[in-house]
């Protein structure tokens, strides 16, 4: 299967094209994807795009919802944003 390489908080990771941003924050051992406003550290739950728990920055957007997104060859991810 072909691989696109994407860089989360800076590290370069490659997964299988079609992962989503979700899956592929997951691999690199990331929990909280971001921090609610009362400081709890949040992550995906419905993995739909329902919920919006997954948000992140992608290519400088932000709340971006990760579980919905595939990767795409050089994507800049930024968690926790």
């Amino acid at each position: 299967m072909e691989q696109v390489t994407i860089h989360i908080n800076g590290l370069s990771t490659s997964v299988p094209r079609g992962t989503t941003v979700a899956a592929a924050i997951a691999t690199v051992g990331e929990a909280a994807f971001r921090t609610s406003v009362t400081g709890t550290p949040r992550g995906p739950l419905c993995g739909m795009g329902i919920c919006g728990e997954c948000r992140v920055t992608i290519n400088g957007v932000h709340h971006q919802r990760s579980c919905v997104i595939p990767c795409r060859e050089g994507m800049e991810v930024v968690t926790n944003a």
